[in-house]
């Protein structure tokens, strides 16, 4: 179910398009779960808080940017980095099934919490069987 309800664009980081900002750009990782009333998305935006995120919907792509601000710290200079600081952007293609007015969204910990509710006819619901 959840494959027809939310679709991964097949191109994560789009390279045609020119940017402003002078940084590196990553995919954000995200896990995918469906409940019985709606799809959840846990994507991973380390250092970006609420104010550093953007989420778009247009059509049918819910777009994630995210643009942390790492601050090093004062009198030291990095002699080694093992992962280099960047954005970070993601992007999903949603069917009909979503009820895109109820999308929910929060940031905790450098994670985006993401409640993609399922529209009406979309719910599983059990169907009573008569006898007769």
């Amino acid at each position: 179910m959840a494959d027809k309800a939310l679709e991964v664009e097949k191109e994560e980081i789009e390279t045609e398009t020119e940017r402003a900002r002078d940084r590196r750009l990553y995919s954000a990782y995200a896990d995918i779960i469906e409940t019985e009333d709606a799809i959840l998305v846990k994507a991973d935006i380390p250092g970006a808080d609420e104010k550093a995120v953007e989420l778009t919907l247009e059509k049918n792509v819910l777009k994630i940017d995210a643009y942390p601000e790492i601050e090093a710290p004062q009198g030291y200079s990095l002699a080694y980095a093992e992962y280099g600081v960047g954005d970070f952007q993601r992007s999903f293609v949603l069917s009909d099934e979503i009820d895109r007015d109820k999308i929910e969204a929060r940031v905790k910990d450098g994670v985006l919490h993401l409640r993609l509710p399922k529209s009406g006819a979309a719910r599983t619901r059990k169907i009573a069987i008569q006898a007769g």
